[in-house]
């Protein structure tokens, strides 16, 4: 069951690079920053993910990142999803992330599983938002 919205943003990717495969399907490297609330605190986050195109033309990817809120806030996260491509170019991720932080205004992160949703148009713009996992 989802609980409460743990934040929203858009942003860009910023950079992206082919890997060696592995099994002879492509591998990609994410790089992207983002503006976000978190927790009601606006934040900047930047994170990099690892994606693998699987057999089905689905895509699996695992990534790390930070954010840092506006009031000193930090967090780091680490999650994996599931991605398919849009009819328009885009990308459409579904997922699972975990933050860290020593931060007293994101401290009840740390015992989180948190749902994504993750949206890349054709033209590298981002849109996320993350709910709690009750």
């Amino acid at each position: 069951m989802l609980g409460k919205k743990i934040g929203e943003g858009t942003g860009r990717i910023s950079n992206q690079r082919v890997l060696p495969p592995e099994g002879g399907m492509p591998k990609v490297e994410t790089s992207f920053l983002a503006d976000e609330q978190v927790l009601g605190v606006p934040a900047k986050t930047m994170g990099t993910y690892v994606s693998s195109l699987r057999p089905d033309g689905r895509l699996f990817g695992q990534g790390q990142g930070v954010v840092m809120g506006s009031g000193g806030e930090m967090a780091t996260w680490t999650g994996s999803g599931v991605g398919t491509f849009t009819g328009n170019g885009g990308l459409s991720w579904r997922g699972v992330i975990y933050y860290q932080s020593a931060s007293p205004a994101w401290e009840s992160l740390n015992g989180v599983a948190a749902v994504f949703e993750y949206d890349v148009d054709s033209e590298w713009h981002t849109k996320s938002a993350a709910w709690e996992w009750k």
